[in-house]
């Protein structure tokens, strides 16, 4: 009986032994796993802190840019309206509507829509896509315009006619492409202050 009393406590003890090594393994990994995962936040947390600053930095010197591009958008818009482009002609060249042709005048405008859109084209990478395409369809809408009206005049008639028939017919039109693209542009713009 005796043998059997020092085997079972042996037995007893090896086992309880095994059951508290594991209890103490098992304790020191849930410590290392906490430990583990409090420095994971905190180094999340700094990055995040990190990142917010680079951006916050990047906004002070973006945000100036992307506004002087939604200026230079808006003065795009501007420059392409008939009205405007008729005046700049009128200062460029006083005599224009009074010696130049239907076809020349066409063609000015047409060359001046292009040149405004080519020369402010990197600006779209401060804008949307949406505006973006508001701007272009503007433009495309402003040329297919200027075409139409000088196909509508008679043949023979005078740079002067087709000035006032572009006026006319633009300021009939309603909201036009233009003033779309100048409402978004704005819209969107003002998210930046």
């Amino acid at each position: 009986m005796w043998d059997f009393l020092c085997n079972f406590v042996a037995e007893f003890g090896i086992v309880y032994f095994m059951q508290t090594a594991l209890l103490i393994i098992l304790v020191v990994a849930v410590l290392i796993f906490g430990f583990w995962l409090i420095q994971y936040s905190q180094f999340r947390n700094e990055d995040r802190k990190r990142q917010w600053e680079l951006k916050r930095e990047s906004q002070k010197i973006i945000s100036p840019i992307r506004l002087r591009a939604y200026e230079r958008l808006a003065l795009l818009l501007e420059r392409t309206t008939p009205e405007h482009m008729l005046m700049e002609l009128r200062q460029k060249e006083p005599n224009a509507l009074a010696t130049w042709s239907v076809g020349q005048v066409q063609q000015y405008l047409l060359q001046t829509i292009r040149i405004e859109y080519e020369h402010n084209q990197s600006q779209q990478v401060y804008v949307s896509d949406e505006v973006w395409t508001l701007i272009m369809n503007a433009r495309d809408q402003m040329a297919a315009f200027v075409i139409s009206i000088a196909a509508q005049i008679p043949a023979d008639a005078t740079a002067q006619v087709y000035a006032s028939a572009l006026l006319t017919a633009y300021a009939s039109n309603g909201t036009t492409p233009t003033d779309k693209a100048m409402e978004e542009l704005k819209a969107e713009a003002k998210t930046l202050m």
